[in-house]
């Protein structure tokens, strides 16, 4: 049953990457649950505007939940409390009336605060730069179809393809890392017959890049998987490390 609720949100507000953060409160009334979190934050922007105010910036494109680009933390947790849930697919009904949200931008080192909840993820891109791809000339669709693959694996590297690369992982690890989304990338295509080829190039590659952008190294805590919301598996970690030692002893650059 749809109904209204007011809800005190702590929002972070920064002006830039070098400026001094802090964290203004405002009153949202008269919030529907049948809202998304994303539509909530665009009523609060349309009475900041009414009132010639600041809106706050905060990232989105598709709102369907595919395609990364929204992500904030809300209470604590990234994309807000729901499992396998982004932040533009969290309903607002799982609030309750009168309750005080705290929305920050996701922390990392690697990812600077471009203004309010919007932070620069073009790090990963430069992770996929690296090495996320394959350089096959497969022909046409035919040809490329043509090459069999067990249904078991085609799975497992459909599952770690499901990656967003919305950086939900990153800001959830104590450490910052971003192994949970290079595995995921790494593994999808080592996986595959047409990704074999540059495996050992790709996995050196990529952790170079991911280390040269200043994220932080894995210590198996799961805070990356738990808060992942297309549930990507920590499996992929550890098919990453065994990739990785598999290059060292038969590839160097």
């Amino acid at each position: 049953m749809t109904k209204d609720i007011r809800l005190t949100l702590k929002i972070w507000r920064q002006e830039g990457p070098h400026a001094r953060g802090h964290l203004e409160t405002y009153a949202a009334n008269k919030i529907s649950t049948d809202m998304s979190f994303l539509e909530m934050l665009d009523v609060v922007n349309e009475q900041l505007t009414l009132e010639g105010k600041e809106p706050i910036a905060f990232d989105y494109d598709c709102r369907e939940g595919i395609c990364g680009q929204c992500g904030c933390v809300v209470n604590g947790r990234p994309h807000g409390p729901e499992k396998a849930t982004t932040l533009c697919q969290l309903h607002m009904r799982h609030f309750s009336d009168g309750d005080t949200l705290f929305i920050e931008p996701f922390r990392a080192k690697a990812f600077k605060v471009v203004k309010d909840l919007v932070v620069d993820r073009s790090p990963f891109d430069k992770i996929i730069q690296a090495g996320g791809y394959i350089s096959a000339n497969t022909g046409g669709a035919p040809d490329a179809n043509a090459i069999l693959i067990p249904q078991k694996m085609a799975e497992k590297a459909m599952d770690a393809a499901a990656c967003i690369g919305c950086g939900a992982c990153v800001a959830a690890c104590t450490n910052a890392s971003a192994m949970l989304f290079v595995s995921a990338k790494v593994s999808h295509l080592a996986l595959l017959p047409q990704g074999r080829p540059e495996a050992p190039r790709r996995v050196q590659a990529m952790l170079k890049t991911m280390d040269e952008l200043c994220f932080g190294n894995c210590s198996n805590e799961r805070e990356c998987e738990a808060e992942c919301p297309k549930e990507i598996s920590i499996v992929n970690i550890a098919r990453l490390n065994r990739e990785y030692i598999k290059a060292g002893l038969s590839y160097s650059p």
